[in-house]
């Protein structure tokens, strides 16, 4: 059974918040830089914005870790709008991950 602790609702809550200012910011940068459509742009960038906003709030239960993957999962793939959330993205998801494993080593959950 995946337990939830404190450590793993602080961490990821902290990596979802940093990545929703990121992937609100997308939303203007592949409108004016990459030339996205606006009705594009504007549901993915602050969709996943507010995804990421929902997900932290609901971190106290397991489900939410899976939603989260699929968030960081969805960040990468706004590199097709904008190339450089390629790499933001693989970064976030990696922070996503150690969040996870880091506080429950720390926290003795095995």
């Amino acid at each position: 059974m995946f337990s939830v602790t404190p450590g793993m609702r602080r961490l990821g809550a902290s990596v979802l918040g940093m990545e929703a200012i990121v992937l609100g910011l997308v939303t203007p940068v592949a409108i004016v830089v990459n030339g996205v459509a606006p009705g594009v742009a504007v549901p993915v960038g602050l969709g996943l914005a507010v995804a990421c906003v929902v997900v932290a709030g609901l971190l106290k239960r397991p489900s939410a870790y899976i939603a989260g993957s699929v968030v960081q999962v969805l960040a990468v793939a706004t590199g097709f709008l904008v190339p450089m959330m390629f790499f933001l993205g693989v970064i976030f998801a990696a922070l996503w991950v150690t969040a996870i494993f880091v506080a429950r080593r720390v926290e003795g959950v095995t």
